[in-house]
């Protein structure tokens, strides 16, 4: 009878029952993305493929890309409109490689680009981590996987241009905004992060705004988010750039207020081109989404509810610009994260076409990225070159440095940081009139208008020429008199684009005088 009731364990204590602890994603209370659920392997891979990305973009893109970085605009920056804590970020680079005398041109020209491609990678990494918070592993993967093989994206994340470092604070915000559900929330962190955004550039708030709003909508504690997060991480950011910004411009200097004053209320930016209101809906955001489109939509339809916030920010966003009269594509960049998110949510759901799917949305997106990267708008790029190695070839003997002079719509090519050199430069100017003068043409239009006069009372004596001149193919003919005349040969011709328009050729120029 005992060895049965030994058996059976009756009229003994019974020993806790010990439960195996749940691992899956659910039930997890960390805040970071787990490095043991594959996300090491996503990291070191995203990281390889932005490096990739950054040495494979070999062409230029707009003016900005470098006169709002690697340059400074004239007239923009005494006016006040640009700030310098963007530029002071490359020219703590730039001291850098100078303090260990590793400051050489091809460093100066790609280093910035690379930091700005890991700085890319790491949204990349956050947006997936995002996601696989949010959602099971499957949508974070391809969700993952349309963020990558975005053709814009490529083009566009590796650049030195203000809407990129603008998207890539806007990703990183989003990985700690507090979207219903999210485990990795930090109101603190992501307000930073948004501060930094709209710092770097003011038209960051327009994402924002319904983002804040919403947050401020679901907060139970309203006071205390203004008053212990919002007011401080907001008069902080704004005083430590107004205090930058004084410093380098020798006055006191509100660049948010200016911007918005010339910006918006003066409408100075529709100097520089305007398009219809309707740009953005039929032509902006069809080419910025590119091939993703069918995705983005069929993803609209089937996402949660957690994710309407996100899907107003687009919307939002892309009416806001369209009042505005002067449009790019890169203005509405920051959203595109956003799309992709709902492009993914739109494979994981075709199911047993997914793969053939994923398929064609990759290839139909290589071929605009490497076209747009290796080949559209490469020449005014590689002439940067082709200058710099007049320093490099110079006979210490011969006279002193080659001086060149762009004849090309300004602002064409990026300037000393491609050159690193003290080589004497020129290039015609087109300053915004911020005055209000009706009357106001700038050099550059003036030069356009009759190149041959502008020459003439540019240089009224031959001693004054330049030794070289840069310009595109268009004006070659109409400059062959002048060129005959003063004893300049062609030196070089070097591809530019397939699609000549206006006032860009298909080829840039060099012309040295002999």
């Amino acid at each position: 009878m005992e060895k049965i009731r030994a058996r059976l364990n009756i009229g003994s204590k019974a020993e806790p029952v010990k439960l195996r602890k749940r691992k899956s994603q659910l039930y997890s209370k960390e805040e970071t993305c787990p490095l043991d659920n594959g996300v090491l392997g996503v990291t070191v891979f995203t990281v390889a493929f932005r490096l990739i990305n950054c040495f494979l973009v070999q062409t230029s893109f707009v003016p900005d890309e470098y006169w709002q970085s690697l340059e400074i605009a004239h007239l923009m920056w005494t006016a006040g409109i640009r700030g310098f804590s963007y530029p002071l970020f490359f020219a703590a680079i730039y001291k850098i490689l100078h303090f260990f005398t590793y400051d050489a041109v091809q460093l100066l020209v790609w280093l910035p680009r690379v930091v700005q491609a890991l700085l890319s990678a790491l949204a990349d990494i956050k947006l997936y981590c995002l996601i696989q918070s949010l959602e099971h592993s499957d949508v974070a993967k391809w969700t993952y996987l349309c963020q990558l093989c975005s053709w814009f994206t490529w083009y566009c994340c590796t650049r030195t241009l203000t809407n990129t470092m603008e998207t890539t604070l806007t990703t990183l915000a989003l990985y700690y905004y507090p979207l219903p559900g999210s485990k990795t929330h930090s109101s603190t962190k992501y307000l930073i992060l948004v501060a930094l955004a709209v710092i770097v550039r003011p038209t960051a708030l327009i994402v924002w705004l319904p983002l804040l709003v919403y947050h401020f909508w679901q907060e139970d504690n309203k006071l205390k988010l203004i008053t212990h997060l919002c007011l401080p991480i907001g008069a902080l950011t704004l005083g430590i750039s107004t205090l930058i910004d004084c410093i380098f411009y020798g006055k006191w200097t509100l660049v948010q207020y200016n911007f918005l004053k010339f910006n918006v209320f003066h409408n100075v930016a529709e100097f520089y081109g305007s398009h219809p209101w309707h740009w953005y809906f039929t032509q902006g955001f069809v080419v910025v989404i590119g091939p993703h489109l069918p995705f983005f939509l069929y993803g609209c339809t089937l996402a949660s509810k957690r994710y309407r916030i996100m899907l107003i920010t687009i919307v939002w966003t892309v009416m806001v610009y369209s009042c505005l009269a002067h449009k790019e594509f890169r203005f509405i960049y920051p959203v595109l994260p956003f799309c992709m998110v709902f492009c993914g949510e739109s494979l994981v759901n075709l199911r047993t076409w997914r793969r053939p799917a994923a398929c064609a949305l990759l290839v139909s997106n290589l071929v605009p990225a490497l076209y747009t990267g290796l080949v559209h708008q490469r020449g005014t790029l590689d002439v940067m070159g082709h200058l710099q190695t007049l320093c490099d070839d110079r006979d210490p003997s011969t006279p002193p440095l080659p001086e060149v002079l762009f004849l090309m719509p300004c602002h064409s090519t990026p300037f000393y940081s491609h050159i690193h050199c003290p080589m004497k430069m020129r290039f015609l100017e087109c300053p915004p009139d911020l005055t209000g003068d009706k009357r106001y043409v700038d050099e550059a239009e003036r030069f356009f208008a009759d190149p041959h006069h502008w020459l003439r009372t540019s240089f009224p004596y031959e001693s004054m020429l330049p030794t070289h001149l840069v310009f595109f193919d268009v004006l070659e003919m109409e400059l062959s008199a002048f060129l005959d005349r003063n004893r300049f040969m062609r030196s070089r011709e070097i591809f530019h684009t397939h699609v000549p328009e206006g006032r860009v050729g298909k080829s840039v120029l060099v012309y040295q005088r002999h």
